[in-house]
């Protein structure tokens, strides 16, 4: 029969023994602890990365048209970010310095009032993710992101991070965040106030640091609430988007004399709603499908009653290896230019929120960029192609032919063609390394005169051939990657 033998009671262990195993123990925890702290420490990471994007441009008649004799403009942009982020056991946090100037724009020597005037420097994205669940749960993801961020869904039609202008959009907002088996789905919120209040939720939407919309919307939102629901198939990917965004109301007083109108903010929203869906399909290993349709309702910002709409398809047909074409069209619905706007009449013009209308409309940027171009909508017919030359250079071409969606009225009881006019657009990237990349883009339109109207563009003595040119270089390091 086994005996412990050797077995001494607590009572009985000698101070000798005690210190020793007192030791023994103190031992342990520590590695214990040492342990635990490596795997939490291997788990952490942090990222350090920047980039430098000086852009040349030449501009004769880009965004609109410029009169017979003018001048082009020449100038260099750039943006510079910094960008710091860290991620630990169930959260990540993420910070975007940037600074965005013209060469030339600041003086050489300390100026405080050019300075000042000039500053270009802004906190781009601030972030936090906390995870809601621990490693070990079955869900892939399940998290809240609070703070300074972009928001990009799809193809970036309505939501997007408007990467070619040089500061970007993002959004001050808190996102729920679920994604699990091919399925993604996010809920989030947004609520703005130019500054610390007593009383009241008044907004004036008229800030300067904050980009405003597309289709030269001129203010920004009060707050919005949205949910997207994605799905990833064998074949390709579906979503859903309910976005609402409100608009402070305001009334117009008129006072003095002479009589002078002021816009009066109140409390109270108007509250546009954008409704729709997204596919990108695969109906054969060398044809590629991708579209939408956004039905937009509810109340603009100057409390017009809403009926719009958006429809986008576009088709990539593959040629051997390298070569990529397809046609195109996009619609979006707009105003019967022959009908007087009032305050009581249905606003029909589709309006493509916070997407990133350079990407879709024309390098020229004269439709849905920050400067408008009238009420009567847009039909976009396009042809693209695009060669892969080599691993690192890519050509592109793009041919776009524009048309009023609506009837353009001449002002004089008439109307318009509704041909606004064709718009090619050439691209080549150039990869120098995985971190530098150069990219020269060139773009020429044969305008109308409907485009030249006062119902679009409302240029006298316009020049129907602008051109607009650039030259772009953008290095993207990551400072903490092994060589």
């Amino acid at each position: 029969m086994f005996q412990l033998t050797n077995f001494k009671p607590t009572t009985q262990i000698s101070k000798k023994e005690r210190f020793f195993n007192t030791k023994i123990s103190k031992s342990i925890l520590l590695g214990f602890a040492i342990t635990c702290l490596s795997q939490y420490e291997a788990k952490a990471q942090f990222t350090l990365t920047g980039q430098v994007r000086p852009r040349v441009e030449v501009r004769a008649g880009q965004g609109t048209l410029q009169q017979e004799g003018d001048k082009a403009a020449i100038f260099t942009s750039q943006r510079t970010r910094l960008s710091a982020g860290y991620s630990g056991y169930r959260f990540k946090l993420f910070t975007t310095l940037q600074d965005v100037r013209v060469w030339g724009q600041d003086a050489s020597t300390i100026n405080r009032t050019t300075t000042e005037a000039n500053n270009g420097i802004l906190l781009h994205e601030a972030w936090a993710e906390i995870s809601l669940v621990d490693t070990l749960s079955t869900i892939q993801n399940l998290s809240v992101k609070a703070g300074r961020q972009e928001i990009a869904y799809d193809d970036q039609k309505v939501l997007g991070s408007l990467d070619w202008l040089q500061q970007g959009r993002r959004h001050d907002a808190i996102i729920l965040k679920y994604a699990n088996k091919g399925w993604i789905a996010d809920i989030g919120a947004a609520f703005n106030q130019n500054k610390e209040l007593n009383t009241g939720t008044v907004y004036n939407g008229t800030n300067p640091a904050y980009g405003a919309g597309t289709n030269g919307i001129g203010t920004m939102y009060k707050s919005f609430q949205y949910a997207y629901i994605g799905k990833k198939f064998f074949f390709g990917d579906l979503s859903f988007l309910f976005f609402k965004d409100d608009f402070n109301k305001y009334t117009n007083v008129t006072s003095g004399t002479p009589p002078v109108t002021v816009k009066v903010n109140g409390e109270g929203v108007w509250s546009r709603n954008t409704t729709g869906i997204y596919y990108n399909v695969n109906a054969t290993r060398k044809l590629n499908f991708m579209g939408s349709y956004y039905y937009q309702g509810g109340r603009d910002k100057d409390g017009r009653s809403l009926n719009a709409n958006l429809f986008s398809i576009t088709s990539t047909y593959q040629i051997g290896r390298k070569l990529f074409i397809g046609p195109g069209v996009d619609y979006l619905s707009g105003d019967d230019g022959t009908k007087t706007v009032t305050a009581d009449s249905k606003n029909n013009r589709f309006d493509p929120l916070y997407g990133t209308p350079h990407k879709f409309w024309g390098s020229m940027d004269y439709f849905y960029a920050a400067n408008g171009f009238g009420k009567q909508g847009l039909l976009n017919y396009f042809f693209k192609i695009k060669y892969n030359a080599k691993d690192n250079l890519t050509l592109a071409l793009d041919v776009h032919g524009f048309e009023s969606a609506n009837t353009l009225s001449n002002g004089a009881g008439g109307e318009l063609n509704s041909y606004l006019g064709t718009e090619l657009d050439l691209t080549v990237k150039y990869n120098l390394t995985k971190i530098i990349n150069l990219e020269a883009g060139y773009s020429f339109m044969q305008a109308t005169n409907s485009m030249a109207s006062a119902a679009v563009k409302n240029v006298a003595n316009a020049d129907l051939s602008p051109q607009f040119a650039y030259i772009m270089l953008n290095i993207k390091p990551n400072f903490l990657a092994k060589k």
